[in-house]
């Protein structure tokens, strides 16, 4: 079997889960996946301090072609270790978390199978106890106890299949109705029509089983059905295509709001009525200006690439920004440390779409931050106000790109934080305007009539490659931006350029 150890993709387990792009060989095989399954049991036994026989483990997965495959590998492995397993079904990875937490189920641990947006051939594995997501160095141990077990076969005719979705369901629901409180407490969203595009991944549930029963109109809602290869866009906040998709839908559909998940709806953002997108900076900034009122002058925590015109958006309505290193587990987890300092940190947010509010288990959580929106929105339309007027003060913007700048260095790691550390001196050299405390790469920013706008220059968490993020205000800024970056990188030969 292929090293096992190099499916950890940070903080979850990611591989090619069957055949289909050319090129790529399969190696999240249902070998692993029995291993992985036994290496995690005994990871959480050895932290519960308790014995594998008394452990009780949920296992749930999106829409993906491989999922049921994938199920019974890892089912297999955590049943021949003792444990009791628990057959949740199609759900998301937010609900699954809350499997550990729901009085109803209350499992030592719980795992999702999913891959989020990837191309349809891959899978993954995450992983949760009551304290959160594993972190990078558990899942390090989870794989190097899987790499010393045997495969392991187990008769899965005692696994208990339970309907979890639905509970999580309707602590949604709740949330909802307690927050909105209107005339008729049992259908809060009547008077609301709302689009929702699951890009036929697991977020199906929303529309039947929360904004259906609360007496919403959903006609309009788009790739709602579960389907594997996800034939009609990818299921990602991110991609223009998916976002045109759903905006296309809610100005057909004349609705009040339009919502996207991922695959797994741990990620969403939002269209407006009027077709304006709320994702990237807006996400950020209209999760922000929902929450304010209640954390007065606390701190957001987002990652690297937003742009400047955010943070004076949350600077003017009274809270503080914390920009730090991409990825979801490093946001939340900075959020988290700060609150345990002492300052009040009430929502971590990359512009990818993850966001996780404290109030909620500081889980990154789709379904939860839509439902925030829908409260806001109902609230507004009963002020005569829209959800609109959260967000006016943001700027816009005129233009961002990213580039990837390839590596072609054995130690792509040492030659890119020597150009790196070169790129800074040589832009102080020139006078250029510097962000302090810069958790990730070097930012600049640049505020005269010849330029104006910001760039971010900084390594990828696991690439041999150096990410280029850039904002313009107006025509031509980004291409100003992009040559003052290759001036600083002058005689890296190694790294290839990409075109404009």
């Amino acid at each position: 079997m292929a090293n096992i150890m190099k499916l950890q993709n940070g903080s979850d387990i990611r591989g090619i889960a069957c055949e289909g792009i050319a090129g790529e060989a399969v190696n999240l095989t249902q070998e692993a996946g029995n291993l992985i399954g036994g290496g995690f049991v005994r990871w959480l036994a050895d932290k519960k301090g308790k014995k594998t026989e008394e452990l009780r483990i949920g296992i749930g997965h999106d829409s993906r072609i491989t999922a049921d495959s994938l199920y019974e590998a890892a089912a297999k492995g955590i049943a021949a270790a003792g444990a009791k397993v628990y057959d949740c079904g199609l759900v998301s990875t937010p609900s699954m978390f809350m499997t550990t937490v729901f009085e109803e189920f209350a499992f030592d641990g719980s795992v999702m199978i999913t891959a989020s947006h990837l191309p349809f051939n891959r899978n993954g594995y995450k992983f949760f106890d009551r304290d959160g997501g594993l972190e990078h160095d558990d899942i390090t141990r989870v794989l190097e106890i899987a790499s010393e077990l045997a495969v392991a076969d187990a008769d899965l005719s005692a696994v208990e299949k339970v309907d979890s979705i639905s509970v999580y369901c309707g602590f949604l629901q709740d949330k909802i109705k307690k927050s909105i409180n209107a005339e008729n407490y049992d259908k809060p969203l009547a008077s609301l029509h709302i689009v929702v595009d699951t890009g036929n991944g697991a977020g199906g549930f929303f529309v039947e089983k929360v904004l259906n029963p609360l007496g919403a109109d959903t006609t309009g809602s788009q790739f709602l059905e579960p389907d594997g290869h996800f034939p009609n866009h990818i299921p990602n906040p991110e991609n223009k295509e998916a976002m045109e998709s759903i905006r296309q839908a809610v100005l057909k559909n004349k609705a009040d709001l339009g919502i996207i998940f991922d695959t797994d709806v741990d990620r969403m953002s939002a269209v407006l009525p009027n077709g304006d997108e709320v994702n990237r900076d807006a996400i950020i900034a209209m999760m922000t200006a929902i929450i304010a009122e209640d954390y007065p002058g606390g701190t957001i925590v987002t990652d690297s690439v937003t742009s400047d015109r955010l943070t004076r958006f949350i600077e003017s309505i009274g809270m503080k920004q914390h920009r730090y290193m991409r990825g979801y587990k490093n946001v939340i987890n900075e959020s988290i440390r700060l609150n345990q300092e002492g300052i009040v940190s009430p929502l971590a947010i990359e512009t990818s779409g993850h966001g996780a509010l404290s109030e909620n288990y500081f889980l990154d959580d789709g379904a939860y931050m839509a439902v925030r929106l829908l409260i806001a929105l109902a609230k507004a339309a009963k002020e005569n106000k829209t959800l609109a007027s959260f967000i006016e003060k943001l700027e816009k913007g005129f233009e961002e790109r990213e580039y990837r700048f390839k590596i072609n260095d054995e130690d792509f790691k040492s030659y890119g934080s020597n150009a790196l550390n070169t790129f800074e001196e040589r832009a102080r050299a020139k006078g250029y305007q510097i962000a302090p405390n810069s958790y990730e790469g070097v930012r600049i920013t640049f505020d005269t009539d010849e330029v104006k706008g910001w760039l971010l220059l900084r390594m990828s968490l696991h690439d041999p490659q150096m990410p280029l993020n850039v904002e313009g205000v107006r025509e031509g800024d980004c291409d100003k931006l992009f040559h003052i970056v290759t001036e600083l990188l002058e005689g890296f030969d190694k790294l290839v350029i990409p075109a404009e």
